[in-house]
């Protein structure tokens, strides 16, 4: 007999895989009063859920055992309807999206989005046609969905990649994207604005955002060095990017996925010890979402305030060669050369969340396969996804309302970008308009939040110190 535990984590992830939604944040029912019931009432709250009477609704051991909004989970057979599904999770860009519409903003304007082409991805590139901007797509080799690709250029936004090319062709097809002509970039990784300068085609940019933490991190280096020749809104610095994305969207899908794939292998990540190498917004997700799933989770992290962060958390701390003998080793740093040939010679199980190349030190000549994206990496651990980022090769990226909060961001930078009259260099995405899409992001949920007092308001204007009110000088 399967343990409840294990059952009540399988229905969970079973409603994550088939309709790519979020766990955190969401409500969900749960009906019966069996083991597997009672373990979903005690790991939905772990992994971030609210119980209550809407959303959700698990009925274990039901012929429908999954009911979302009181019927079955919605039909995904396409890659049409993987975007349309998108599409009908996405109010918050679907909003700003319309105002950019109905004001005219983009109207003409020439927009390249250079990301990992998924549903998420197809929607915004829609999104931005349908309020009036000239959208071309761009995606590297190992980050294209070629059924959505399919989809976008029968709807008429051109699909430039190919899961075919590498080394020269890679970068000749990438060039070929940019020489396109456009006014602003959308990057993720920040490897088509580099590219762009490597080339001479930065000067034609009015302007990009950039996505992701590892893409800020050498445009940072341009700036030093006098290199960076346009203006660049930090998308992954704001707040309901970075809060959002990376810990609740990257720590579930990935540690998903991996669970997936385990799981399909015969292996269960409850009991087992579990490295998570940095401890930044991705790695605390991982590490919330190991811990809630039953792994025994430690902490790898170089910088020390969130080590110590992550032993306040709950999380032993160590060096990640003490720590990955015979561990599932999850590295969540987004640099090169993290989990070296040693770490992948003793960890039982090694794998990426977030990503860039060559995050593993592995010799892929050398890798056997075991089982669906899980291979042995010569006589040392198991290898999943070979490596690359575990959420996009072994499953369908983040959750869709996860990316509905970062594509506002960006539809926000490439507000702001055509707005303001910015200077070369790297930009932060404005508050207000951060809050602003926390409020549209509220309102959608139906959730409502308290307002200052008159009184509150009127005491934080005055400078002067309230102890000393009334006292004779």
């Amino acid at each position: 007999m399967t343990d409840p535990r294990t059952s009540a984590e399988r229905l969970v992830r079973r409603f994550a895989r088939e309709t790519n939604l979020l766990v955190a944040g969401r409500a969900f029912a749960v009906e019966g009063a069996d083991p597997v019931s009672d373990e979903l009432r005690r790991l939905l709250p772990a992994l971030g859920a609210h119980l209550g009477d809407r959303g959700v609704t698990f009925v274990p051991g039901a012929g429908a055992e999954i009911l979302l909004d009181g019927a079955p989970l919605p039909e995904r057979a396409t890659a049409a309807d993987r975007v349309d599904n998108a599409g009908a999770h996405m109010p918050v860009s679907t909003l700003i999206a319309r105002r950019l519409r109905d004001e005219g903003v983009v109207r003409g304007i020439r927009i390249g989005v250079a990301m990992v082409l998924e549903p998420k991805t197809a929607q915004l590139a829609l999104l931005l046609a349908e309020a009036g901007a000239e959208v071309a797509v761009y995606a590297h080799p190992d980050e294209i969905d070629v059924e959505v690709a399919a989809v976008l250029r029968e709807r008429g936004i051109p699909v430039d990649g190919d899961p075919g090319l590498s080394g020269a062709e890679e970068r000749a097809a990438a060039v070929a994207f940019l020489r396109r002509g456009f006014d602003l970039l959308l990057d993720d990784g920040s490897h088509l604005i580099r590219l762009a300068h490597e080339e001479g085609l930065a000067s034609a940019l009015r302007g990009a955002a950039e996505e992701t933490t590892s893409g800020l991190t050498p445009l940072r280096v341009m700036i030093e060095e006098g290199l960076l020749e346009l203006p660049v809104i930090a998308v992954n610095d704001a707040q309901m990017k970075t809060s959002f994305d990376n810990r609740y969207g990257t720590g579930q899908s990935c540690v998903f996925a991996i669970a997936d794939v385990l799981d399909a292998a015969g292996i269960g990540i409850r009991d087992q010890p579990a490295v998570v190498i940095g401890y930044g917004p991705v790695g605390e997700g991982v590490a919330a979402h190991l811990r809630a799933l039953g792994a025994e989770v430690r902490i790898a992290e170089t910088d020390p305030v969130r080590a110590l962060r992550a032993a306040h958390d709950g999380h032993p701390v160590g060096p990640l060669h003490d720590l990955a003998p015979g561990a599932l080793v999850v590295s969540a740093t987004g640099a090169p050369h993290t989990v070296d040939a040693h770490t992948l010679a003793v960890a039982r199980i090694v794998a990426v969340a977030g990503g860039v190349p060559g995050e593993v030190d592995v010799d892929t000549s050398t890798l056997t396969p075991v089982a669906p994206h899980l291979d042995r990496a010569g006589e040392g651990g198991l290898l999943i996804a070979r490596g690359g980022c575990v959420n996009l090769a072994a499953a369908e990226g983040n959750p869709i309302e996860i990316m509905d909060l970062s594509f506002a961001v960006q539809l926000g930078a490439v507000e702001q970008l055509l707005a303001r009259d910015l200077s070369t260099g790297l930009h932060a995405f404005p508050a207000e308009a951060d809050q602003a899409i926390a409020r549209a992001a509220l309102d959608a949920g139906g959730d409502r939040i308290d307002q200052r007092s008159a009184a509150q308001v009127e005491a934080q204007a005055d400078w002067r110190s309230r102890r000393y009110r009334g006292a004779s000088a």
